[in-house]
This record gives structure tokens, C-alpha cells and sequence, in this order.
């Protein structure tokens, strides 16, 4: 199954996952996380399938994450308020996000992606 690759492509650590995907063989569909953001719906299910907590997904280092000061937002918030700020900006969202809509991993270790989608079957 082909994978989704959300990414921004002025991101290191995103052409980093790129690069190895590519290394790797892994077919994948580049979506860019900004001009094309993933739906509340599809964070949840980044969420779900992930299993991650949910502030796993907020890109803390972010420019944006310190503007609207999401540390105190999402402090007491739900997984649906989580994903509903991180839907309304891509920038607020850690990346980059691969899923093949049974797995998702977010960010980019090697043996991660080793583990996760190299043996997977595209």
C-alpha cells in the first residue's frame, strides 16, 4: 500500500525522512502539510493509529506553537481540541507524518522508519 508522506519541504528532519524513503524504495504520495493540512478527522486518526498521545503532534519547537502559545491551550485540552488547532494551521503539526492509514509515525528516526515501513509491502 502506497504510504502518505505529509511534509514541509524547507524542513531538514522531512527531506531526511524523504531521502530515506527514497533510499529505501517505499512508495509514497508527498502531501505538503501546509498547503494541503490534514482535517480534524484525519489527525484523530493519525492519533488513533499512531498510538501516540495526542501533544505528540504539536511541532514544539515551532514559531507558531510559541505565537499562539499552544503549551497553555493544549495543557488541559481534549484529543478532538488537540486536533482541531493542529488542523487549523499545518505549521503547528510535527513532522513529517507517514501513514498507510493502519500505521502512522510522526518525526523522523532511522530505525523507526526501519522498523515501521521498510518492511512494508507497497
Amino acid at each position: 500500500m502506497r504510504l502518505s508522506f505529509y511534509w514541509y519541504p524547507n524542513c531538514s528532519t522531512c527531506k531526511n525522512a524523504k531521502k530515506w524513503l527514497d533510499e529505501h524504495e517505499v512508495d509514497y504520495t508527498a502531501i505538503h502539510i501546509v498547503e494541503e493540512t490534514p482535517s480534524q478527522e484525519e489527525i484523530l486518526h493519525f492519533i488513533e493509529t499512531s498510538g501516540l498521545p495526542a501533544k505528540r503532534f504539536f511541532n514544539t519547537n515551532g514559531k507558531k506553537y510559541r505565537e499562539l502559545n499552544m503549551k497553555e491551550k493544549i495543557k488541559d485540552a481534549t484529543i478532538e481540541e488537540m486536533a482541531a488547532f493542529l488542523a487549523s494551521d499545518g505549521m503547528l503539526i510535527k513532522r513529517p507524518i507517514t501513514t498507510d492509514g493502519k500505521k502512522t509515525t510522526v518525526g523522523f528516526k532511522p530505525e523507526i522508519f526501519e522498523e515501521t515501513w521498510a518492511a512494508n509491502d507497497n
